[in-house]
């Protein structure tokens, strides 16, 4: 069934014109066509590999999906863009805290890096969850980018 809810365009921030069309346009599909949703993003993706919003929406849906493997996959690729565009190096456990802004990169990347903590705890790997979590920790003490939710989660799983 079709909902008649109306649509509320997502401010994803300055993209070009057509990145940002077909994302809102994946946006829109998502509701009915997961895999519409998924061909929109790819191809906003295949257009701009360097829009960063484009990395969230394909790693959303695949880790809503329980596309672990594919939430994985984007949501790597996606950090590897924002911190080359931050000019930090490749490796997250290398990085050093920094103070960012919302729209930059490198908060960006530790979203980013936050989601993949989250996607390691989905994926029954959480080693790999609190390593990340612990570079968090090091790296954004404020939890500006809301690890700490993720890090209460991997108590409880694994209390």
């Amino acid at each position: 069934m079709l909902s008649d809810a109306p649509f509320e365009s997502i401010d994803f921030g300055e993209l070009p014109e057509e990145v940002e069309q077909l994302l809102q346009a994946g946006v829109r599909a998502h509701r009915q066509d997961k895999d519409r949703a998924d061909a929109l993003f790819r191809e906003a993706l295949a257009r701009d590999p360097r829009a960063l919003p484009t990395y969230f929406c394909l790693y959303k849906i695949h880790t809503y999906a329980g596309r672990l493997g594919e939430a994985r996959a984007m949501a790597e690729a996606g950090l590897a863009e924002a911190a080359h565009q931050a000019g930090w190096n490749p490796d997250w456990r290398l990085w050093l805290p920094t103070r960012t802004a919302p729209a930059d990169p490198g908060r960006f990347a530790l979203y980013t890096l936050k989601a993949l903590a989250f996607i390691a705890l989905r994926d029954a790997r959480p080693r790999d969850a609190e390593t990340i979590l612990a570079a968090l920790r090091r790296l954004d003490p404020q939890g500006e980018v809301g690890w700490p939710v993720v890090a209460e989660l991997a108590q409880g799983c694994a209390a």
